[in-house]
């Protein structure tokens, strides 16, 4: 009876101690000292070069925004992947869709951004179930880009599971609109 005692005396201590939730903390003192030291210094540079720096943001920020377009009108003009209630394979009429995500991610406007593939289910089955899923889809994509001629360094999967629901209201259509497989650009 008292090892009983003793050991349901030392399992509550384990649990009520656990794992400690502390954050880690960063010394930035060093950093900030020698930040510091450096801007007397750079204090003069600064004034001879601010036109040209401020003429380098503006074109950075030019570039950026160019980019930021691009990928923009990329991600409208990719198509979804549609699949079937507890599916992953890529359905005939959903085909045509995958060759002109493949055309597009190939094309000059894209060939130097990563696409990233991302698997998405509808609500019924567990939350794990959902997450293998939706992994599944994104795989079996990516698989089908891949032999289109989409490098596979440039791809990269997500599974959401049933979290990024593209309707929300309980109904087979919003389900249908659910099982899907989209389409993000990356820099």
């Amino acid at each position: 009876m008292k090892k009983i005692a003793l050991v349901s005396i030392a399992a509550a201590l384990l649990l009520l101690t656990g794992c400690s939730q502390k954050r880690p903390q960063i010394d930035m003192t060093k950093q900030q000292q020698a930040e510091q030291q450096v801007q007397p210094s750079m204090a003069d540079s600064k004034i001879s070069a601010a036109v040209s720096i401020d003429d380098a943001g503006v074109e950075t920020s030019q570039m950026q925004d160019k980019i930021s377009a691009k990928i923009a009108h990329l991600e409208a003009e990719s198509k979804i992947i549609y699949f079937d209630f507890d599916r992953y394979n890529i359905k005939m009429d959903q085909k045509p869709r995958v060759e002109y995500n493949a055309e597009l991610f190939n094309s000059e406007d894209a060939k130097d951004l990563s696409v990233k593939i991302e698997g998405n289910c509808d609500e019924w089955g567990t939350d794990e179930y959902n997450y293998a899923l939706g992994l599944k889809r994104a795989k079996t994509v990516k698989n089908a880009l891949n032999a289109l001629g989409v490098s596979n360094d440039r791809m990269l999967i997500v599974s959401y599971g049933e979290s990024n629901p593209a309707c929300t209201e309980h109904e087979r259509e919003c389900w249908r609109k659910n099982r899907r497989a989209e389409f993000k650009l990356l820099p």
